[in-house]
């Protein structure tokens, strides 16, 4: 009578039960535990952490769909269950708000424009600082430019507004030099686009300029050598050669900004304008629309019915753009 495992499955299943494929498959996978258990282990808490930061939260997708309201007696998920079923009534305030749909049309206006330049401003700059003949001062020069990249947007929206009061910078030092009255800048909406933008670039140009010099890092550099020889100058070099050798990296980089297109950076679009009511009709965003309602009608559901329409927007734009683009070009798509 068989001892061993082995032979006992042979006895129990037949003579082939050995060699099945199950068989093999469930051998190789244990012995590949065992083989890398030291690697697995190290994994374990990345792997638990994001269960419990990214999967285990997903249950909150039924919040936008109930008109939630907490019980400290059934604890946050007792409360989701029993709250009462709405439907889409959260949805449809979402849609008939006209503060949502300004803060809609602000998000997507203010990402094009990021859009754009955070490819025209980086890539031009990459290419002039890999041209550079002194090197060291061009290191220089891209550390001074990223180093905006770590200031917190606390710190940037004292220093917008030390600039912009009433008794700021602009009005008691810039203005007078040009006989310009006076401007209330935190009461004046038409004035902040500008000021939005500029902050935007100031803060992220040095990061965005570092991915496309690595890039351009990444060309080699028998390409300038074969365009030198053919008579073309710097600037036929930096068009014919640079440019489309970096099609890639900005086509990633546009689909996955593409995919935030409805989302905003809330830091700066909140810390920036210290969240004036006055300028809501410039610097509203999806983001802070959704914070301001939480915050004033404490409506959860509400709030909730906002991000997930965010999420699942971003997400439909993402499958379009990369579709697109992988019919025009395969190699640029990220899928």
């Amino acid at each position: 009578m068989p001892t061993d495992q082995a032979a006992i499955t042979q006895a129990e299943n037949g003579p082939g039960a050995l060699n099945s494929p199950n068989v093999k498959k469930r051998s190789k996978f244990i012995k590949e535990i065992k083989r890398n258990a030291a690697f697995y282990l190290m994994l374990l808490p990345g792997v638990i952490i994001l269960i419990i930061n990214n999967y285990l939260p997903m249950i909150g997708v039924l919040i936008p769909f109930k008109d939630y309201r907490y019980d400290v007696n059934k604890g946050f998920f007792g409360s989701l269950f029993s709250s009462e079923f709405v439907g889409w009534k959260n949805f449809e305030f979402l849609f008939r708000s006209p503060d949502a749909l300004t803060a809609t049309i602000n998000t997507v206006v203010y990402n094009i424009v990021f859009m754009a330049l955070d490819l025209i401003v980086p890539i031009t700059l990459a290419i002039l600082m890999s041209e550079m003949w002194n090197q060291k001062r061009a290191n220089t020069y891209q550390t001074l430019m990223f180093f905006p990249f770590f200031i917190s947007w606390i710190a940037v929206s004292y220093v917008v507004y030390a600039f912009f009061c009433n008794a700021g910078f602009f009005n008691k030092t810039i203005l007078p030099l040009f006989g310009l009255d006076s401007v209330d800048y935190y009461s004046e909406p038409s004035r902040w686009p500008a000021i939005i933008i500029f902050n935007h670039l100031w803060h992220y140009t040095g990061y965005n300029m570092i991915i496309f010099i690595a890039s351009i890092a990444g060309i080699g550099s028998e390409y300038y050598e074969a365009a030198a020889l053919d008579g073309a100058t710097k600037w036929q070099q930096a068009r014919y050669v640079t440019l489309p050798m970096l099609k890639t990296t900005a086509v990633i980089l546009t689909l996955l900004a593409v995919g935030r297109i409805f989302n905003g950076d809330f830091d700066l679009f909140y810390n920036v304008p210290k969240h004036v009511q006055q300028l809501n009709e410039t610097t509203s965003i999806l983001d802070t629309f959704v914070y301001n309602q939480l915050q004033t009608i404490r409506d959860v559901g509400m709030s909730s019915a906002a991000g997930i329409y965010q999420a699942i927007v971003g997400c439909v734009v993402v499958f379009i753009s990369n579709l697109v683009v992988r019919k025009v070009d395969p190699d640029s798509a990220l899928f």
